[in-house]
């Protein structure tokens, strides 16, 4: 289906790896111009390559959401390259430990609050100036199936946290930024896999903790197929999430295709949430 994204400029931060990367690749093939924001530039410019030859040009901007200085200057420079600001994909994010809720210390808890709070804020103020100049532009905000389930925050109740402040956020925002023309959506993830290890950045929780707890890709696929992978045998759909389940959602919502839908919330997460 023609999602009608062809020379738009689409941002999408955490860019360097994971769910980031399905993003990057998704909107590449739908011709639009996309822009890497992330601190990882390496991580992203192997994620860049993997674009090449999609159908639309990528962009790498070195990018720390929780500056606001750093996020205002990756818009200009996006702006600059491809003249509109169109669709803000809100990705970046993270754990800094999984940790009981009483011992966490007061400095995960900052990280968590600057990188998932702070980080979204700073980008939707830095393209809802050109958005609302122009009367359109689609905001997703990527949030997280641990601020709607209770089992899915243990350990990271701070995180689940953040997101559900996020998403909140999201529907304020709508309501306030829709006469202007400016949806903004979120998308929930379940348990979404890479399809290989290397396809994480550095600062992932996949390469920070979660290889180390749940095995490999490969390893996680068999057991998978075996039925012995917890958080896929608690889906009704019982298949590993991917990437691309998330990128194919986020590409509808940022296109045209998805003009009357705003303040909404999808979970993708093969059934684990039903609200």
């Amino acid at each position: 289906m023609e999602m009608g994204l062809k020379g738009r400029t689409v941002i999408v931060t955490g860019a360097s790896g994971g769910i980031g990367r399905g993003l990057v690749l998704g909107f590449a093939a739908e011709g639009a111009n996309v822009v890497l924001a992330t601190r990882d530039e390496a991580q992203a410019a192997k994620v860049a390559d993997a674009a090449a030859g999609l159908g639309g040009e990528t962009l790498v901007v070195g990018t720390d959401v929780t500056d606001q200085a750093s996020v205002q200057a990756m818009a200009e420079t996006s702006k600059r390259r491809f003249g509109t600001l169109d669709v803000l994909i809100n990705n970046a994010g993270g754990v800094y430990q999984p940790r009981p809720f009483l011992e966490k210390p007061r400095s995960e808890w900052q990280w968590e609050i600057d990188l998932n709070v702070w980080g979204v804020i700073n980008c939707m103020r830095a393209v809802a100036e050109d958005m609302t100049e122009r009367g359109s532009g689609s905001i997703v905000n990527i949030t997280s199936n641990s601020a709607l389930l209770g089992e899915a925050a243990q350990q990271v109740e701070n995180y689940a946290g953040t997101k559900g402040y996020v998403m909140s956020l999201s529907k304020g925002l709508a309501h306030q930024w829709g006469p202007a023309g400016i949806r903004v959506n979120c998308i929930a993830p379940g348990w979404i896999v890479p399809h290989a290890e290397d396809h994480a950045g550095e600062g992932s929780f996949w390469k920070k903790f979660g290889y180390d707890y749940y095995g490999t890709p490969e390893e996680m696929e068999e057991k998978a197929e075996k039925g012995e992978l917890p958080s896929v045998e608690e889906q009704p759909l019982r298949r590993i999430g991917r990437p691309e389940d998330i990128a194919d959602l986020a590409v509808f919502l940022a296109s045209d295709r998805a003009c009357h839908l705003t303040g909404q919330l999808v979970s993708v997460s093969g059934g684990a949430y039903m609200p």
